[in-house]
């Protein structure tokens, strides 16, 4: 039986406002307030608000048994609470219906998997959290940033706890094989990979409402006719798309809406189910390994990460960014630590790709910048505030092997007083033990004491009788 693995992503960074070289160390605030309402607000009003509601309702149609995942990132939650609550309040019904899974996704929207472990894990465990927090649920598969993913990560994602990973079913690692069935990583054979199917997943993203294209219109009987017409043997259809495309990237004039909603009917005619990624990993047997030697994503034709790392400008601030990661883990400013997440957002490095891709258009929608060259300076000159306000807590005077020494020691005492708390913990439920045992004790001691009286007391009558019985 064949089955549609859906997989939703909400996701808006916040954006920069303009910051002058003359700002730097004037000005700590860095954020277009005016922007991020604007544009979220009006995305939820025509994208994720009735999108939802359509996803709601397919689900509580009666006899539905139409499932689906979503992920939403740490700073996109943000703004949902901040500027949009309702649509938290339709996630949360979502996540109610036990239908929906929730994946998990880096807080930032970030490329840390790239360049620093610790940092990719760290924020991995505080969106998991937010999940947790905001919906009741608990994150089992991984969607990293744009579908970033490679031999390296995944045994680190395999030891995070999560079964599964969902990236994209690039043509130049998958060669003859299909995107549509499950495989194991090389790296990692317990953890399970769940590919997109590029061609299906952007027919409904990017070509559903073109008039030019050779199937237009696309209805929901002939979409489900070509899954249904897949080769027998292959079990998974995971379509990954932003959720913006319902409404947003293709307007509601175009019927998109009523196009998802009509899905799960013409499935069930078809014999074909829906599975949440965890149902997938749980229910589908894999086929066999699958090597990715190198990053990919989900980005552009090349299938790569050359969408926010291919020219020296994006490198450049890449490497300044994370160059300070250390010492940003390092203080206790919760302000520091909240730019520190914004500033990762991999929008900003998009914004100054100089590749001009038909497809490139999708991922700058929302860039506020007329130039890359622009989008750099800009994210430059925020970025040296930024910095001058670490070395205000850790010196750049500190140098790398200090540093390095410093972490080991402040990590060693850390891993010390954990040691200690357990001792103390040990030795608390020890002596509460023997206070147990000492309590018994005592009142097993007072009990004899008390029995022999209560026997005494109807002993002596007896024995007045007989003396008695004797006088007479």
């Amino acid at each position: 039986m064949k089955a549609i693995c859906f997989n939703f992503q909400i996701h808006q960074p916040f954006r920069l406002k303009r910051y002058r070289f003359f700002d730097i160390g004037n000005d700590h605030y860095y954020y277009d307030d005016f922007a991020n309402d604007d544009i979220i607000s009006r995305v939820a009003e025509r994208s994720y608000i009735p999108a939802a509601r359509t996803l709601l309702n397919m689900i509580n149609e009666p006899g539905s048994k139409f499932r689906c995942s979503i992920s939403v990132t740490g700073v996109a939650l943000e703004q949902c609470e901040q500027y949009v609550p309702e649509l938290i309040d339709l996630l949360k019904q979502l996540a109610a219906t036990g239908k929906v899974e929730f994946t998990a996704e880096t807080y930032a929207h970030s490329l840390a998997s790239l360049i620093d472990p610790d940092e990719f894990a760290n924020q991995v465990r505080v969106h998991s959290e937010k999940v947790k927090e905001l919906f009741g649920v608990t994150t089992k598969v991984l969607r990293n940033t744009e579908l970033i993913y490679c031999d390296d990560l995944a045994p680190q994602i395999l030891a995070m706890g999560f079964k599964g990973v969902i990236t994209e079913g690039a043509k130049h690692i998958l060669g003859w094989k299909s995107p549509n069935y499950i495989y194991t990583a090389a790296s990692a054979p317990k953890l399970k990979i769940l590919l997109k199917n590029s061609k299906l997943s952007d027919d409904i993203s990017f070509r559903f409402s073109n008039y030019d294209w050779s199937e237009y219109p696309l209805t929901a009987d002939k979409y489900i006719s070509w899954i249904a017409d897949t080769p027998r043997e292959e079990q998974i259809v995971n379509l990954s798309m932003g959720l913006e495309t319902f409404g947003e990237m293709q307007p509601a004039s175009s019927g998109i809406f009523q196009f998802l909603e009509a899905l799960p009917r013409f499935a069930a005619e078809r014999g074909i189910e829906f599975l949440t990624p965890s149902e997938a990993i749980a229910k589908i047997k894999p086929v066999g390994e699958l090597s990715v030697m190198h990053p990919i994503s989900g980005a552009d034709e090349a299938r790569d990460t050359s969408a926010w790392l291919g020219n020296k400008l994006q490198n450049e601030a890449f490497n300044k960014l994370y160059s300070v990661a250390e010492r940003v883990r390092l203080c206790d400013d919760r302000r520091l630590k909240q730019d520190w997440y914004y500033l990762q957002a991999s929008d900003h490095l998009y914004y100054m790709s100089t590749k001009h891709m038909a497809d490139g258009a999708v991922h700058s929608h929302f860039s506020p910048y007329e130039t890359p060259f622009m989008a750099f300076t800009n994210y430059m000159n925020v970025l040296a505030d930024f910095i001058v306000r670490v070395e205000e807590q850790y010196p750049m005077s500190i140098e790398n092997e200090e540093l390095g020494s410093l972490l080991t020691t402040i990590r060693n005492q850390a891993d010390e007083i954990e040691t200690l708390n357990k001792e103390l913990a040990s030795i608390r439920r020890d002596e509460e033990h023997r206070d147990e045992e000492h309590r018994l004790r005592e009142a097993k001691a007072a009990e004899p004491a008390k029995k022999p009286a209560a026997k005494k007391a109807p002993a002596k009558k007896p024995a007045a009788k007989k003396a008695a019985a004797k006088k007479d």
